[in-house]
């Protein structure tokens, strides 16, 4: 099992192959947003990688960060494109807590959206 370490939280083990939102929430208890469902569309899920980011990212995600105008930000990820398959330590900021929206959004889905995933060199 992947070790996810979240900066001023913790170190928590983690199914490997699980999506990283849904770890951030049920493994770490952290109130982690992910406005659009885990779409790959609001960008709202971001972490910062410290270390052990993938080198891979899928298409949806390179498009909405290029989008937002986020591309190129080292370590800037969206939690929701990503699969844990090794140990990761990350910050999480983009939280529910002083977000001041009503809730984190709605649960985003097991496997990976939207289909279908095609994955891509980040960079």
């Amino acid at each position: 099992m992947p070790n996810v370490t979240v900066e001023g939280v913790g170190t928590f083990a983690v199914p490997a192959g699980k999506r990283l939102v849904n770890a951030l929430v049920d493994e770490c208890g952290i109130d982690q947003l992910h406005a659009c469902g885990g779409a790959a569309r609001c960008t709202t899920c971001r972490v910062e990688f410290v270390a052990g980011e993938p080198a891979q990212m899928t298409q949806a995600e390179k498009d909405a960060l290029t989008a937002k105008g986020l591309s190129g930000t080292a370590g800037l990820r969206l939690s929701c494109q990503i699969a844990c398959e090794g140990d990761m330590k990350l910050k999480a900021a983009s939280r529910l807590a002083g977000s001041g929206r009503a809730d984190a959004g709605k649960r985003p889905s097991d496997s990976m959206q939207p289909e279908p995933v095609a994955w891509v060199t980040k960079g």
